[in-house]
């Protein structure tokens, strides 16, 4: 190994880049051809880092490893013969498309690994994912299938006559819109808006409807099916309207009938699904790959209706699609649909003229108003806050004697021995109900009450390392009992699925308890989205973590009475500011951060980036 390739080596061993990210480029090139070489690596890691391109502006010296170990980057890049044009340096590379055309076709008679587009280069399937939703996005134009005088008859007796409701606007958009997407934090009435809306759509439509509701997770589809139920029980609607109502909601997974121990999914574009509406909650965790899948296996007649939280983290996979449709919302309604809005609403809807506002703005609705947390609430002052990159604000929130949040300093091991007896002391009530041999769904439905959250998944102040001393702690208080035989299984242990196993019913992100079962032997019980609980021998899970802790984005689309937020002792890229605001309104209640200040503090002032061509295809530039 010499050249470029041994310096690449070197920064997988320093952890800059991944070995696979080495043998993709290798595939592609070789050290005759440096530069290309480094454009793969450099692609690969891209990717893994959960964008969907890379802009050749980023490959220079100063963006390698985004600063970090200049010294090195400064040999790769003397290594890559210091590349100046690299449209140059990829032309009549075999394993690169040029395309550069004025629509989002993906038609190309070519195939190869990897795409140049507009200035960017893309792994091909992530190219080809991007063209998929953008061209979805963009062919969606207002219909008027009602007639307005029904629509605002109907708006008017669910919602009410109030000038200025969000809510109601969001439920005309996705009337007249055959896809739309409905975005807002915490408390603003999401699960509320979409009870009334499907309620309208009922109303209105002749015949059965075919209704599904859809979560990316487990836990999101359990929350969705028990919210829109409460909702429901609210709704001035008949109980003929109410039996039509869809009883439960599912899993995207299960939606499009993920195969086991592969990536082949029972409906595609070839076997559509069998619906009439859609509703996918937790956008914001739905990535890119997903988002396509989806798209290509809905029928022409379906009606789709996204909500999640565009300030939330972005998926764990590629891309930020929510969000990045979402900024589409910024130029405003056009003159045309805001007029529509509010001759529908009774609402003062403005309207701008923007030649090149991206048609797709017309179907987004940001709901700007919460309803669960008032001027009494930390939580919600702490997440506006955070939500605007303004430290200032967020220690005003802090020192402003709100009771539903605190911040405990984390700067040495006795601050962090306090941390371990104060995490145990939040699961105590959980424990009880476990010794006590209380029914699963009591016990299951306690878990839910208290919940630690971590930014790392290793290190002392991540997920792996605070599971060990979490449960070394719970044994010194005598709270759990330590597994006999050097087994991992206790009664009371909680585990979270960490792959899919659509034979099993279980996917990524469900959480179940170990408890005894009724002939004393220990199963691990799961909640069900239908809620129902079901009994797993621990042999036969697939893979899984133990969860007293969790990451945060493993905490996506689920909410806790109390939830306890765990930051390093240090620095590092992976926090920012939408992992904060995720992790602080998953909670109900009570919040509690574990944190340096000035660790928090940068965070804070630091946002997720995730690079994308999506918003520039949905304004219908060149690509």
């Amino acid at each position: 190994m010499s050249g470029i390739t041994a310096l690449l080596q070197q920064a997988v061993e320093l952890r800059l880049l991944r070995s696979l990210d080495v043998q993709f480029a290798l595939l592609l090139a070789d050290d005759t051809q440096p530069a290309r070489l480094l454009a793969a690596a450099c692609l690969s890691a891209e990717a893994g880092e959960g964008h969907v391109c890379l802009p050749l502006s980023q490959l220079s010296c100063e963006g390698l490893f985004n600063g970090r170990h200049p010294e090195l980057a400064q040999a790769i890049w003397l290594a890559a013969g210091e590349p100046q044009n690299w449209t140059q340096v990829m032309a009549g590379w075999p394993a690169l498309i040029n395309s550069n055309s004025n629509s989002n076709s993906n038609s190309c008679e070519e195939v190869a690994p990897i795409v140049l587009s507009d200035g960017r280069l893309y792994l091909h399937r992530l190219w080809h994912n991007e063209g998929q939703v953008a061209h979805f996005f963009q062919a969606q134009s207002a219909t008027q299938q009602f007639a307005s005088e029904t629509v605002r008859d109907v708006l008017d007796n669910l919602f009410g006559t109030e000038p200025d409701d969000w809510q109601k606007i969001a439920a005309a958009v996705a009337l007249t819109q055959k896809t739309a997407v409905i975005s807002g934090g915490p408390g603003t009435g999401k699960t509320t808006t979409v009870a009334k809306l499907l309620a309208a759509l009922i109303r209105l439509s002749h015949g059965t409807l075919r209704i599904q509701l859809a979560a990316p997770t487990g836990k999101a589809a359990a929350r969705l099916t028990e919210s829109l139920g409460k909702a429901l029980q609210k709704l001035p609607v008949s109980d003929t309207e109410r039996q039509r109502f869809p009883a439960e909601a599912t899993t995207l997974h299960r939606l499009l009938g993920a195969q086991p121990e592969t990536q082949r999914l029972r409906y595609h574009a070839g076997n559509l699904l069998h619906l009439d509406v859609l509703v996918v909650d937790e956008a914001s965790m739905v990535d890119l790959g997903m988002m396509a899948n989806l798209i290509a296996a809905l029928p022409p007649q379906a009606r789709v209706i996204f909500l999640g939280d565009r300030d939330q983290l972005a998926s764990v996979e590629a891309g930020a699609v929510l969000g990045d449709i979402c900024r589409c919302a910024e130029a405003g309604y056009s003159v045309a649909r805001g007029a529509q809005l509010s001759a529908l609403t009774g609402c003062q809807v403005e309207g701008h003229d923007d030649a090149r506002a991206p048609a797709v703005r017309d179907a987004i609705c940001l709901l700007r108003k919460s309803y669960r947390f008032d001027a009494n609430s930390g939580i919600g002052k702490l997440a506006t806050a955070v939500n605007a990159g303004e430290p200032k604000a967020v220690d005003a929130a802090f020192n402003a004697g709100f009771s539903d949040i605190s911040r405990q300093p984390l700067n040495d091991g006795e601050a962090y021995q306090a941390m371990l007896t104060e995490i145990a002391a939040g699961y105590r009530p959980f424990l009880h109900l476990v010794s006590k041999r209380a029914q699963p769904a009591e016990i299951l439905d306690a878990f839910g009450r208290y919940q630690l959250l971590c930014a790392l998944r290793e290190g002392p102040f991540g997920v792996q390392g605070l599971n060990q001393r979490i449960e070394q702690k719970l044994m010194q208080m005598q709270l759990i009992r330590r597994p006999q035989g050097g087994s991992r299984w206790y009664q009371g242990r909680p585990v979270m699925v960490t792959r899919n196993d659509s034979a099993l019913g279980l996917f990524n992100g469900d959480i179940g308890i170990t408890l005894f079962d009724d002939e004393g032997l220990l199963k691990v019980f799961f909640p069900l989205p239908d809620g129902s609980i079901k009994a797993v021998q621990p042999s036969r899970l697939p893979a899984h973590d133990t969860a007293w802790a969790m990451t945060v984005h493993k905490s996506q689309g689920s909410e806790f009475d109390h939830t306890a937020l765990v930051m390093p002792a240090q620095f590092l890229p992976v926090l920012t500011r939408e992992l904060i605001y995720t992790a602080i309104t998953r909670a109900r209640k009570q919040l509690t951060l574990y944190s340096d200040e000035g660790v928090f503090r940068r965070a804070v002032q630091l946002r997720t980036q995730r690079r994308s061509g999506l918003l520039d295809r949905l304004s219908g530039e060149s690509f």
